[in-house]
């Protein structure tokens, strides 16, 4: 067991930014809706093409599910459920013949959580929360083919986490086999093409009605973010382009994301379909400490810094949430003073994002 001293592990998964936490970013966007083979779970696609390029030597069809490492996950699944409009549908622990872990699945549209807690003090899990806190430990990739995905990406530098493995119960089988990112951070690859069960075989279906939860209108995971410390932003960028084949989509130094004591630079890497996209950031030098290197002293080390979750309807997302307890960011008045001169003339009353703290920005593409 680490000798470091425990860390918190309660955290608000939609709050104030604070410099661990891994933050539910909000943004409006629209998706193309379709059905997924097996098991009656939602479709992963987060981009409208309907199949990935024929030489992307690892197609991906979306994310599958992200998993948190939490000190109480019943209790976690109880605060996505009551206060951000999940449903908890399954469980897995010692009664599922899982003796070191207790987990729940909870969804919301396409968006899969998991949230694990360890049975005891001991064992990589523990571990994870005694350093980190709670914390974001996989970002589990929908393929077709996860042998293929861990051949293909071992051959090219991946770490190898998890050899591929086949998972099987009454409902069918799973494949799954996983390579390592940044910090403790894994990519889990999950064939479920021949699976027809409520989410991975030792998982059993929850019935409870207090489980369930009306939806907040949250539809699929946009983008996950990571951070890394100086110097390895670009290392994990070359990582993701030659163990995975992702593209570099844009970038952004320090000039363009800074204040006057502040600064971070950014590169966004995505897949050739640009269903699965993974913002990476480092610090830069500024007058004060940055938020990334606020992260990455709390997180002790590189990690998923926050999830963006894509809606049709912001402004009654933030609302509902609102309602529900979830704190946001506060924006201060001034940004909507100057908003219509900075990106123009937008649909929305002015008075109504003000009131939710709603940011927005534009490109030549149209404004979020």
């Amino acid at each position: 067991m680490s000798t470091t001293p425990d860390r918190p592990t309660q955290k608000d998964a939609a709050g104030d930014g604070a410099a661990g936490d891994a933050v539910l970013d909000i943004a409006d966007a629209v998706q193309t809706e379709a059905a997924m083979p097996g098991s009656g779970l939602p479709d992963l696609t987060t981009a409208p093409d309907a199949v990935a390029p024929g030489d992307d030597f690892l197609p991906l069809k979306g994310t599958d599910y992200v998993e948190f490492y939490v000190g109480n996950a019943r209790q976690a699944a109880l605060f996505y459920a009551h206060c951000m409009g999940f449903s908890i549908d399954a469980y897995l622990g010692p009664e599922t013949g899982h003796r070191d872990r207790t987990s729940f699945l909870v969804t919301q549209g396409k968006i899969r959580f998991v949230l694990t807690s360890p049975m005891g003090p001991e064992g990589e899990i523990a571990e994870h929360v005694h350093l980190h806190g709670d914390g974001v430990k996989d970002l589990a990739l929908w393929v077709d083919d996860a042998e293929s995905a861990y051949k293909e990406t071992t051959a090219r530098g991946g770490v190898s986490v998890r050899e591929p493995e086949t998972l099987t119960d009454e409902h069918g089988s799973v494949t799954v086999s996983a390579i390592g990112t940044y910090g403790e951070t894994i990519h889990t690859f999950v064939d479920r093409s021949n699976y027809n069960g409520p989410f991975l075989p030792g998982y059993r279906a929850v019935e409870n009605e207090f489980f369930q939860s009306k939806p907040v209108g949250l539809k699929y995971v946009d983008h996950c973010v990571g951070n890394v410390p100086l110097g390895e932003m670009n290392t994990y960028v070359q990582y993701y382009a030659d163990v995975m084949g992702f593209k570099n989509l844009i970038s952004f130094d320090d000039a363009d994301i800074s204040t006057e004591y502040t600064a971070l630079m950014s590169k966004v890497m995505s897949n050739g379909n640009e269903r699965v996209k993974f913002p990476i950031n480092e610090p830069a030098d500024g007058k004060k400490k940055s938020q990334i290197e606020e992260y990455l002293d709390f997180y002790r080390g590189g990690g998923v810094q926050h999830i963006a979750l894509a809606t049709d309807d912001i402004l009654a997302t933030v609302g509902e949430l609102r309602a529900r307890g979830v704190d946001f960011l506060t924006v201060p008045t001034t940004y909507y003073d100057e908003l219509v001169e900075r990106v123009g003339e937008i649909d929305e009353d002015l008075s109504d994002l003000a009131e939710l703290g709603i940011l927005v920005d534009r490109d030549p593409d149209g404004y979020l």
